[in-house]
């Protein structure tokens, strides 16, 4: 099989991808992962330490994928992995009730400003699906009101318009029409259609839902005031307000987006960063909304829900995400946005909130929504630019619909190495 460069090798990679496809769908564990972004072959990963990563072939790359923004603290933190040990001491797993979940759980509530509530899941997609059951449960209504570009997991009822190439079809073959029925779509950052479609809807929506920031299209800020329009808005439809997290809880701030951008949410998720790479995941909310759940009248089982070994490097996670942790991510993140605006000197625009940024290779001043994006940029070029990054020693996804991130434990030589990079790469 053909190798990724000529500047290094990537034949185990090679082997492995072959070896894989007698066995695994597209030879790996999740299309993105896999020869819909990688070409001719994915890069087989031996495992990581702080913000590099290094392949099967001995490569090094500086980690700006970080496992989708789940890495927060980057590979193998030795505080995370000397929490996980003593925890794995204890046993894997109970499924009772453990002191553990009380303290994350209280740890929660103390840095999200709207957590009053807490229920532990395992993944973002299900934490959505639960939170999409809570709020039709809660309010006694079946519509939901979601945005064209935002990814609320992989469940029938979200699955509509979430990714490109868009138009109206869904997003996966499988799913029945009757799923969909009750699913709004309306293009982001746009305050009247929201008001349009709720006026049309009126008494059957039961939430809004959506991204705070846009990151299934890369990073899209939202529009001054569009989050505050949309929580007033919910409120005099007798809607909730329900903020998926997934991707920005504990990464944009102690509180996440809702803290950053002074929204009051009733619903939220979370996934990623607060499982810091182990599948943890939760909803939280208003008391009066999240105590639906109660004695299983809206249903949300789970075996594995606040698994005691995993939510003990939680913890430990959160206690390392203090004030000097978010204030040394963001002087990190000004430093690389500014260095890959010149190192692209034009020729691409990069979007920033916080440390989660992305690179458009777009003949548009700014990508502002889904239909932006589809019409202003050019993803195979994006594409390409990602695997001559490979060549330089830096990893992220070469999906331009993704988009890179950093963790505590990048460096400043990390950075220069990536600006460098690009340099290159363009």
């Amino acid at each position: 099989m053909a190798e990724v460069s000529v500047g290094r090798t990537t034949q185990r990679s090679a082997a492995l991808f072959e070896r894989a496809c007698r066995t695994l769908i597209d030879g790996v564990a999740s299309p993105s992962r896999g020869p819909l972004n990688y070409h001719p072959h994915p890069l087989y990963m031996e495992g990581g330490c702080g913000g590099r990563l290094r392949d099967v072939d001995g490569n090094d790359y500086v980690d700006l994928m970080l496992a989708f923004g789940a890495l927060v603290h980057g590979h193998a933190h030795p505080r995370l992995v000397e929490a996980l040990q003593r925890a794995a001491e204890r046993g894997a797993l109970t499924a009772t009730a453990s002191e553990i979940e009380i303290v994350v759980a209280e740890r929660i509530a103390s840095m999200h400003p709207c957590a009053e509530r807490v229920r532990f899941a395992n993944t973002g997609t299900e934490a959505c699906m639960a939170a999409l059951r809570l709020v039709r449960g809660y309010t006694g209504r079946d519509k939901i009101i979601k945005f064209e570009g935002h990814y609320h997991g992989w469940s029938d009822a979200y699955s509509l318009r979430s990714n490109m190439p868009g138009g109206d079809a869904v997003d996966s073959l499988g799913i029945p029409a009757g799923a969909l029925a009750d699913t709004i779509v309306l293009p982001w950052n746009d305050v009247d259609a929201v008001e349009r479609a709720l006026d049309a809807n009126k008494g059957d929506v039961a939430a809004i839902v959506t991204e705070p920031v846009m990151a299934n299209m890369g990073v899209i800020p939202p529009r001054p005031g569009y989050l505050q329009a949309l929580r007033e808005l919910a409120r005099a439809a007798g809607a909730l307000f329900y903020v998926d997290e997934t991707v920005t809880g504990f990464r944009l701030g102690p509180g996440g987006a809702c803290g950053r951008f002074g929204i009051e949410a009733d619903i939220v998720t979370f996934g990623k960063a607060l499982g810091a790479g182990f599948p943890v995941a939760a909803l939280a909310g208003r008391a009066e909304v999240m105590e639906a759940l109660e004695h299983g009248r809206v249903l949300h089982y789970g075996t594995q829900n606040a698994n005691p070994a995993l939510l003990a490097v939680v913890d430990e996670s959160l206690r390392m995400l203090d004030d000097a942790a978010y204030a040394r991510l963001e002087q990190l993140a000004g430093r690389i946005v500014s260095g890959l605006r010149e190192a692209l000197d034009g020729e691409a625009i990069v979007q920033s909130v916080g440390p989660m940024f992305q690179i458009y290779f777009t003949d548009a001043p700014e990508i502002t929504s889904y239909r932006d994006f589809g019409a202003h940029v050019d993803r195979d070029r994006f594409n390409r630019f990602v695997h001559a990054l490979f060549e330089h020693g830096v990893y992220t996804s070469p999906s331009p619909a993704l988009h890179s991130v950093l963790c505590t434990a990048h460096t400043d030589e990390d950075v220069d190495r990536v600006i460098a990079a690009a340099a290159a790469s363009v």
